[in-house]
Formats: C-alpha cells, structure tokens, sequence
C-alpha cells in the first residue's frame, strides 16, 4: 500500500472533517453542533478538526460551499431569456431540501458587520455575472448616442426574488410555490430598468512596468474547471471590493478576478459558496457561448506574483499582462478600469 504524503493525509483529513461537519449539522443544526461530536463522527481528536480550520463557523461555511459546487442534474438549459431564467430559477429552488443546513447562515452574517461587507459584495458580484450571461444571450438595444446599456439590475432583481423564496421556504415551509417563483422570474425577463454602464471619474495612476509572468492553471469559480491566466487584466481585489471587477470586465480584454481576504480561512469558504449559487445554475440555465468570460478564483499564488506582500478585505491592485510580461499596474480605487483602458504599447 502506497503510503500518503503529509499534504495527502491532511486533505484526506479534511475532507473527513466536512463530511462529518454536514452529518452534524444537518442532524443538530448549527448551533447545537459541538466540535467534539464532529471529530468523533470523522475518527480525529478535536485537534485535528482545529488544525484544519480554526473554528466551527468557517467549518459551516466549508459545508455550505460544497453543497453549492455540487451540480444536480438538469433539463436543458434555455433558449431565450425568458426561459434562461425560468432555468435559472428552478436551479435554485431545486435545493430548497438543503436549506436546512443553511438556516443558520442569515444570522450569522447579519451578527457580524464584517460579514455583512462580504457578503453584500459577493451578492453584487453574483449580479454582474448573472447579468454578464444575460446580456451575451440577449444584448440590450442600445439607442443612438445613448451609453452601453447594461443587465446587472435586473439580475439583482432574479436574485432578490429567488433569495426571498429561499429563506421563506426555511422560515416559512409551504408558503412558497416554487413554479410561481420560477413564473416571476420568467417575466423579470422583460423588466425595463434605467440601467447602463457608468465608468469610474477618477480612475488611479498606472505605472508603466516590465516584470515577468508565468502562465498558471487555477480553479475557476465561474466555468468550474481549471483555466490558464495568461494575457489580459488580472486583478486581485479584497472581498469588499469585489465587484469593482465590473470596471476591467466591460473593456472587452481577458478578465481574472483574484480574491482575497486577511481572513482567508473563513471568509474563502463564504465566497465558494455564495458565488456557486450563482455560477452553478448559470452553467446549467445558460448555453455555454453566454457564460460569462470573466474569470473568479481564491487561487493564493497570484497574489505574490504580482508583488503584493499583504492583503486585506478593502485589496484593489490591477495588472495588465501582454505578451507574457506585466507592462502596467495599477492600485486603489479606479485600478481596474485604469488598468483595462489603457492601450497597448507592447508589440508581438
């Protein structure tokens, strides 16, 4: 038998502890749960589950973040947006069996200021990439001489209705009839709001520089699978920035979106999960040419890559790639679309 290295056994240990934290909490719920009846249910000792996350809440978030990465199987996705979303919906509402696990997490973000931060730009990021598929399936009209129209409202607008039919149907069971929800959602397809995209005033300083980059594979939270960060924007953007991403991903270059957080064994987990929600029914509701090109991920490398030392939760740095150098970079509010917008000055 072939014996585990260190990293082997501890990502085996790991995902013992997830399994039996999703056993746990789905028996007792998340407040009754005990650290000490989860490392019995996994055959550790109560430090092994610390050693692999530092409390129970980041534990919960573990769960809630696999639950949402795992693809249940679906019709087709639709043809229009009407039925892209009726798609969409029913995506969502198809889980509502597991919105047992997930009844604590309202209190637990609304207790938390922090949090509440997070979580409220994650959901704004959820809607730029909702909105980004809407529009590829079904370009807003554009009138002469008026600015590019945009969808990201009337994502907000899905997710506000699917968010409110998932916690009534924990709060409130019965209450909710899933295919009038699917129904209404349907018919947000033809909801006209003024909404169009406004660049920033005042975008940051960008400095002209010449540093490598070496082409890497990471996990990408929109596709699902493993992508190749070459040339383009790559921007690496604390939590509560995160959907400043908007800024790079309407220029119309390759687009990453790095995320960080000075809470990464928590705060990551809260992303995963609340961003699956999102991409995984988009990638079943939507046909593939409209997924969204804009690509997310946690991957730590990056970061360092280029040259940050320290990251927080308020991180806003963007990097232009080109040729496989970085040619310029830029930091603070306005980075990406000062970053995006400038124009090419390295030659093939």
């Amino acid at each position: 038998m072939t014996r585990l290295t260190r990293a082997q056994t501890q990502e085996r240990n790991r995902a013992r502890v997830i399994e039996a934290a999703h056993a746990e909490f789905a028996e007792r719920g998340f407040r009754d749960a005990k650290i000490d009846a989860i490392a019995e249910r996994a055959g550790l000792t109560r430090g092994g589950v610390y050693s692999n996350f530092p409390g129970k809440r980041a534990l919960y978030f573990a769960v809630l973040a696999g639950m949402a990465e795992t693809t249940r199987p679906f019709a087709q996705p639709g043809t229009d947006l009407a039925t892209a979303l009726g798609a969409f919906a029913a995506g969502r509402l198809g889980r509502l069996d597991e919105t047992g696990i997930a009844a604590h997490l309202d209190a637990e973000i609304t207790a938390d200021p922090a949090l509440r931060l997070a979580y409220r730009a994650l959901l704004g990021l959820n809607a730029l990439l909702l909105g980004l598929a809407m529009e590829r399936l079904a370009p807003p009209e554009k009138p002469p001489g008026a600015p590019d129209p945009r969808r990201v409202r009337q994502a907000e607008a899905v997710l506000t209705t699917l968010h409110g039919a998932t916690r009534l149907a924990t709060t409130a069971p019965g209450f909710v009839e899933p295919f009038d929800a699917i129904g209404a959602c349907e018919n947000l397809a033809t909801l006209s709001l003024d909404d169009w995209w406004a660049p920033p005033q005042e975008p940051a300083r960008v400095d002209e520089v010449d540093l490598p980059w070496a082409p890497r594979a990471v996990a990408d939270l929109v596709s699902g699978s493993s992508v190749v960060v070459e040339d383009g924007v790559v921007a690496v953007l604390g939590l509560h920035r995160a959907p400043v991403i908007e800024e790079s991903a309407r220029a119309g270059l390759p687009v990453t979106a790095v995320l960080v957080t000075n809470q990464p064994d928590e705060l990551l987990p809260l992303a995963h999960m609340v961003i699956a929600e999102t991409t995984t029914c988009v990638r079943q509701a939507f046909p593939r040419e409209s997924w969204p090109t804009l690509k997310v991920t946690c991957d730590p490398t990056i970061a360092p890559a280029v040259g940050l030392t320290a990251t927080s939760d308020a991180t806003e740095l963007a990097v232009r790639v080109e040729n496989g150098r970085i040619t310029a970079k830029a930091e603070g509010p306005g980075a990406c679309h000062a970053v995006s917008a400038r124009k090419t000055w390295v030659t093939a």
